[in-house]
């Protein structure tokens, strides 16, 4: 009669661990969004609680107590061996993110974009603008003079040309002084 209770008990113990094991069973079903070390720790939550199960299974089928106590060892050594392995698994991982971290703090920082590119932005910013200005204004100022077509056209386009220029020797010079 002791056999039934322990197994009742057993059951009852596995079915409430689904705190620890279910989310155990996520962290394995995540694959390689999780760490390694992570999934063999769910690994060896996941061996202790189904070693719990199977304890419990072999109560109440077996009648000798050797087989349910061969179970708990086998499935205690397993667990062990595996939360080991998680340890050394994350001391691995928490020295490389500690090595990655300091060799990025070592690197010097990348010299700031500083004013050039605002500057360069302005130039072509008001080179358009004056462009479209000239091209808005130069037929309303010739008026009376009529209309002369390559004239109209030649005015915006040679301040848009002037304004590209001027902003790409801007740009060549910061980029020849950031290397």
């Amino acid at each position: 009669m002791v056999q039934p209770v322990a197994a009742l008990g057993a059951a009852m113990v596995t079915v409430s661990g689904c705190t620890w094991y279910l989310p155990a069973l996520v962290d394995l079903r995540a694959g390689a969004d999780r760490t390694d070390s992570r999934r063999t720790a769910a690994a060896a939550c996941l061996s202790g609680w189904s070693t719990t199960g199977v304890i419990a299974l072999l109560l109440f089928l077996a009648e000798a107590w050797w087989v349910p106590v061969a179970a708990a060892v086998t499935g205690a050594a397993v667990t062990a061996v595996l939360w080991c392995r998680a340890l050394v698994q994350r001391r691995r991982e928490a020295r490389q993110t500690a090595q990655d971290w300091a060799e990025l703090r070592a690197a010097p920082a990348p010299a700031g974009p500083g004013r050039r590119p605002r500057l360069v932005a302005g130039l072509l910013g008001g080179g358009l603008c004056a462009a479209a200005a000239t091209a808005v204004l130069q037929p309303a100022l010739a008026g009376e003079r009529g209309p002369h077509g390559p004239s109209l056209a030649l005015a915006p386009a040679g301040i848009v040309a002037v304004s590209v220029a001027v902003a790409a020797l801007c740009a060549s010079r910061s980029r020849r002084r950031a290397s």
